[in-house]
């Protein structure tokens, strides 16, 4: 990741969020605008991170086509609770499936992106309700490796959206 940049607008958000990030630097920007109150002002994060060589902000969906068979990675990302905190992310195959392109059957692989917290955030985590939730991605696994399904809130406090292609067909 060189840049990074996230605008999340509208009522399926909590609030209008606008996240930037810089590799070279480690600037970040974080502005939020609350939905529930009309007069809220906007707030605003700034500050300056230490990266570590593998943050891959906005490609987590890149690794997992580019794993070989059965092949697991963890990298890490910047998670923006407002406040940013770098956390290792585990990208793992946890199952094949059929699905129908017109009248061919092929398969894609599931990923599970699993956060890891660590002991302590872990915990607070956990006694305020906040733990992270897995998300899970279909890859398309034959011939060039392509997203076909998302399944996973697009925020931490969002409802789990699931997000596909019209084509393929899911046999039941």
């Amino acid at each position: 990741m060189q840049t990074y940049h996230l605008s999340q607008r509208g009522r399926a958000f909590a609030e209008d969020t606008d996240i930037s990030l810089a590799r070279a630097s480690g600037k970040y920007r974080v502005t939020n605008r609350s939905h529930k109150d009309k007069d809220a002002r906007e707030k605003v994060i700034e500050g300056t991170l230490d990266l570590p060589a593998d943050v891959y902000n906005g490609m987590a969906l890149t690794v997992a086509k580019n794993l070989s068979k059965g092949a697991r990675e963890t990298v890490h990302i910047v998670a923006f609770t407002p406040e940013p905190r770098i956390i290792e992310l585990d990208v793992a195959p946890s199952g094949e499936h059929k699905m129908l392109v017109g009248q061919l059957t092929k398969t894609a692989t599931r990923y599970t992106f699993h956060p890891s917290l660590g002991g302590w955030l872990k915990l607070f985590a956990t006694l305020f309700g906040r733990l992270p939730a897995d998300d899970h991605v279909w890859i398309a696994t034959e011939d060039v490796p392509a997203f076909v399904r998302f399944e996973g809130p697009l925020d931490p406090t969002g409802p789990v959206w699931r997000i596909e292609l019209t084509s393929p067909r899911w046999p039941d």
